[in-house]
């Protein structure tokens, strides 16, 4: 008899950890998680410009492909014919380039001053 009550508890002790360990239907707060969107660039020379669409020409492996994207914000000092590489994500399943650049452009980062050296004054150079 002793034994049979063990072998029940052990069944149940068994089933228990079967039952914690079989996978939880989502809570709230995973159901309406924000997952962030993959970041991608492309290069190629402007076809078509607007304030809220960009079409750029790029080639790869001797292809040409033609790209559009929209705007979030309009871009300055760019025309038809400019090289430009374009920060995007796929939006509502759309390209939506969030950076329009010239790829020659300087940065004002202050990395690259040049240093000020001092000058000696006349009476240390002897």
């Amino acid at each position: 008899m002793k034994k049979a009550l063990v072998c029940i508890a052990g069944l149940i002790c068994v089933l228990a950890a079967f039952s914690y360990a079989a996978d939880k239907p989502a809570t709230k707060a995973t159901q309406g998680a924000v997952f962030k969107t993959a970041k991608m660039n492309a290069s190629g020379k402007v076809v078509e410009i607007s304030s809220t669409a960009i079409k750029i020409e790029r080639n790869i492996k001797d292809n040409a492909e033609i790209m559009e994207f929209a705007l979030e914000n309009p871009v300055q000092d760019i025309v038809v014919n400019d090289s430009v590489k374009i920060d995007y994500s796929v939006k509502d399943g759309k390209l939506t380039a969030s950076r329009v650049a010239k790829p020659g452009a300087v940065k004002n980062s202050g990395k690259n001053v040049p240093k000020q050296t001092k000058e000696k004054p006349a009476s240390a150079m002897k």
